[in-house]
Order: C-alpha cells, then sequence, then structure tokens
C-alpha cells in the first residue's frame, strides 16, 4: 500500500511530439529538476539513448538524486517495465528512501501545438522512515518535487492551464 500518491496534469502550448522527445532525455529531465536538482544516467544509457531505447522489465542501473547538482541525497534503480499505448512509460524502481517508487507519464496531443503531459507518482516508503512519520514528508515532498518540474515544464513551453 502506498504511503503517499500525487497526479498532476498541465497543459502546454507545444505540440506532443516535441515535449515527449525532450521529456525522454537527460536533458530534459535534469531541465525540469534543475536548478536545485540533478539526476545521473545509469551506465547503462548510453549518452543520445532515450526511455524509447532503454530495455523494459530489465534494472537499468543506479541513477544518482543531486542537491544543487553536487550532493547526492537520495538514489534510484532505474527500472522501466512499460512503453505505451500512445506517449506513456511506467517506470517501477526502488530508492535509498522507498521501498518502491512508480512514475507514470502520459502527453497526450490536444490539437495543434497543444498537449496535456500527465504525472502519476507513488511512493511505498522503507520502514525506517514510515515508522517516524515520513509519510507525510513524502506526501509533501512528491507535491513540491512534481509541482516544480509541471512549472518549468510551462516555462520552456509554454502553458495553457495546471492542475494538480
Amino acid at each position: 500500500m502506498p504511503d503517499a500518491t500525487f497526479e498532476i496534469a498541465t497543459r502546454l502550448a507545444a505540440s506532443a511530439e516535441r515535449v515527449w522527445a525532450a521529456a525522454l532525455t537527460e536533458e530534459g529531465i535534469n531541465h525540469e529538476l534543475g536548478p536545485w536538482l540533478r539526476m545521473t544516467m545509469p551506465r547503462a544509457i548510453e549518452p543520445g539513448m532515450t526511455i524509447e531505447d532503454a530495455p523494459l522489465g530489465e534494472k537499468l542501473g543506479r541513477s544518482w538524486i543531486l542537491l544543487a547538482g553536487v550532493l547526492p541525497v537520495d538514489f534510484d534503480d532505474l527500472r522501466l517495465v512499460e512503453r505505451g499505448p500512445g506517449m506513456r512509460f511506467l517506470e517501477r524502481s526502488r530508492l535509498g528512501s522507498a521501498r518502491a517508487w512508480k512514475h507514470e507519464r502520459e502527453v497526450v496531443a490536444m490539437g495543434p501545438g497543444e498537449c496535456e503531459i500527465i504525472d502519476r507518482l507513488e511512493i511505498e516508503l522503507r520502514a525506517p522512515l514510515r515508522a517516524i512519520g515520513g509519510a507525510a514528508v513524502a506526501r509533501r515532498l512528491i507535491r513540491a518535487l512534481f509541482t516544480h518540474r509541471h512549472r518549468r515544464l510551462v516555462q520552456r513551453w509554454g502553458g495553457v492551464s495546471a492542475s494538480g
């Protein structure tokens, strides 16, 4: 049972294809996280690869989450389990802080030059964090992190509306 869930959707003033292509790259991910966080890519993700190229169901390796681009604050043992239908992926991983992390992202075309990007998240904390009341903190952090990511998407592509 997840300790925290969150969903956010934002309407962007860019084509679904452009938003999807950028969201799958290291540069795109780090633009969304920046300037506060940066995420390294596992060794299995070679330069120029995107999520579209990643093998499904296999652990891709460890990705470090770095505060201010240098201080490790958590890690993500990335595992991509689904791609599609359409412009969608589902990641199920383990974090240093969580037994289970589920991130589903979908980009839906809404008309010429407009799309909606939707992130759905679930986190199941490791027992020590749960025991000290970490679920409330996890809910606030996920909300803050993905609200920030969607603000960065609006800065990059222009926004029509957001909900979350």
